[in-house]
């Protein structure tokens, strides 16, 4: 039996890649454990005699609240993540028939982890990424704004003459000034404004800087990312970007600070896409992205930088439709906001993509301006499909006069689905409150917004049936290798990694803002902004993070070996794809993921 265990281990990773010297060690310390089928192995906060593996039998896992969250069979390990915590177990587990196990002491465990490259590894649970070198560059699709800005950049009031406020930039060797009254910024001035409109026109020296200032700029958040401030400025051909946090200025990037950096390749088809003359010109832009995120993969960036640099490519392609579409129809006769949801809303497109959209009207909107925004809709529409964003199957989209409304009925919709949470509230809730603007005027938006999330976030009701909606979405854990696959059909022996992966924490995300009332629509800033407001634990916080990092990783990795070879992209992976140890950190993965959901359920949301 021994023989037999010896050469079981030997054979297994990451225990098959240390050196013959430490295996050797390892195999003197080593314990055998027998357990009968329905006995304990360990409880919940118990102290643990070591990391477990499988050698024959079954085992079952369970969380806090004794919901089964993992089915362990041979080759299976278990125990590491209280080991590495603090020593705890933070699950129950229970032999699910006779199982032999074979237990390596802690302090054996911390050794090896220590001092051997591929057994820590292994049981890194933080891993995200591939190892490709590239992910020691450092560019601009990895460098947050707040990096890459000027802070406190020199400000001046709007009543400074432009004599002084040229003196002033000439004195201080800067390019611009951010005019700011009562602390908040209200225009920018430019050396070019100084040029093309006060000297050009000859204006007197004790004109007010608000005569030629451009008002209300365009600005970014210390939390956007570099590529951000690249795509912005090339799609509206600014040479200065101010940012502000909270309605405070609080710095500014300029081209100059951007030279420092390396560009990204998506700013090709960004500056394509916003010159673009025809929807077929927007075509051709759009028909090269899947072998962007290919090269994106490649090149080691992770998973949410490269969805948020594809819907930037989206929210361009967009734009341009809506001004072509103010181009073919005459300017609007009302003001609107046209706004994506789904994927594009929470910036996490990837190369299967769909078009979820809808228009909010201002209200007292007369019925010939209504009439309007009609083949208004359906060009930008049939603009997206053309381009790859093709129809969405429930007719989620501006084009539905029940997505093309004034903001007075869109407060009664989402009044309507808070007190009465039916089924279709549920569902078009969890769409809708994936709602972000990208075209037209974003102040349409913004009360709409806050008054449904503070509304939602005390209406304990509609929380709660929300959160069942929220749990419909199981996580694929089974017996074979842990991992439940698509029984029959065209994906049979396949995991859906976007019903099955990504949308159980994109739900779990939402569930948060609502919780916390929370603003934040990608479900990554969601997840942080939770943790951050203490509506999750920080240590539950946390595992969620590094499970959705490596789910969404997975599935994107997915999606790019089948562009290389010749496929069309889609969410279905076969487990078999994977090696022993991808398909371990994945079962890990959706370990976590369901204790959370069952957390939820119970009305916390806490991991141990």
């Amino acid at each position: 039996m021994t023989d037999t265990a010896l050469s079981f281990l030997k054979q297994l990773h990451p225990y098959d890649a240390l050196p013959d010297r430490a295996f050797h060690a390892l195999w003197k310390d080593v314990m055998f454990r027998t357990y009968p089928a329905g006995t304990k192995i360990y409880d919940l906060g118990e102290e643990l005699d070591g990391l477990y593996v499988v050698e024959s039998g079954q085992v079952t896992v369970r969380d806090e609240n004794g919901n089964v969250i993992s089915q362990l069979q041979r080759e299976n390990s278990f125990g590491e993540r209280g080991l590495i915590k603090h020593g705890n177990a933070v699950t129950s587990a229970y032999a699910q028939d006779d199982c032999r196990l074979i237990c390596i002491p802690p302090t054996l465990f911390h050794k090896l982890r220590a001092d051997h490259e591929p057994f820590r590894r292994f049981f890194d649970r933080t891993r995200t990424t591939t190892s490709n070198d590239a992910l020691d560059t450092f560019d601009l699709t990895r460098v947050q704004v707040e990096t890459l800005m000027v802070p406190d950049p020199v400000t001046c009031a709007p009543a400074m003459t432009i004599q002084a406020a040229a003196q002033k930039m000439r004195e201080d060797r800067i390019s611009c000034l951010c005019v700011v009254e009562k602390k908040k910024l209200i225009g920018i001035l430019t050396v070019r404004d100084l040029s093309g409109k006060a000297l050009a026109q000859g204006l007197a020296h004790d004109t007010p800087v608000s005569q030629i200032m451009t008002p209300d700029p365009r600005v970014l958040s210390p939390s956007a990312i570099g590529s951000d401030v690249l795509h912005m400025m090339m799609e509206y051909r600014l040479g200065h970007l101010p940012i502000v946090e909270a309605g405070k200025l609080v710095g500014i990037v300029t081209q100059t600070d951007l030279t420092r950096f390396q560009a990204s390749n998506t700013a090709g088809f960004v500056s394509d896409a916003a010159r673009a003359e025809t929807t077929q010109d927007l075509a051709a832009v759009t028909k090269r992205i899947p072998n962007l995120l290919v090269q994106l993969v490649a090149a080691g960036n992770r998973h949410d930088v490269v969805t948020r640099m594809i819907t930037d490519i989206a929210d361009v392609v967009t734009r341009r439709l809506l001004a072509q579409a103010e181009e073919k129809f005459g300017p609007p006769p009302a003001r609107y906001v046209w706004l994506a949801c789904g994927s594009q809303g929470r910036q996490e497109q990837t190369g299967v993509s769909d078009q979820d959209n809808c228009l909010i009207l201002e209200d007292d909107i007369d019925e010939r301006a209504l009439s309007y925004f009609e083949p208004f809709a359906q060009f930008v529409s049939d603009g997206l499909d053309a381009c790859g964003y093709v129809y969405c199957p429930g007719d989620m989209m501006a084009t539905n006069p029940r997505w093309r409304q004034p903001v007075a009925v869109w407060h009664e919709y989402f009044q309507h689905w808070i007190k009465s949470p039916s089924k279709e509230a549920q569902m078009l809730a969890s769409v809708m409150f994936d709602l972000r603007p990208i075209g037209g005027d974003f102040s349409l938006f913004d009360g709409l917004q806050a008054d449904t999330l503070k509304a939602a976030s005390v209406n304990s009701i509609f929380t709660a049936h929300m959160a069942t909606n929220a749990l419909t979405h199981a996580t694929p854990l089974g017996l074979l290798k842990g991992l439940a696959t698509i029984r029959s059909g065209e994906h049979r022996n396949t995991v859906d990694m976007k019903l099955s992966g990504v949308v159980p924490v994109v739900d779990l995300g939402r569930m948060y803002a609502l919780q916390g009332n929370l603003e934040p629509v990608n479900t990554r800033a969601r997840l942080q902004a939770a943790i951050a407001s203490d509506v999750i634990s920080t240590s539950g916080g946390r595992d969620l993070l590094d499970a959705y990092d490596l789910v969404a990783q997975t599935r994107l990795d997915h999606q790019a070996r089948q562009i290389k070879r010749g496929k069309a992209p889609d969410n279905f992976l076969p487990p078999a794809e994977l090696s022993a140890f991808e398909r371990s950190h994945l079962r890990d993965a959706f370990v976590v993921i369901k204790t959370m959901q069952s957390a939820l359920m119970q009305g916390r949301g806490v991991l141990g």
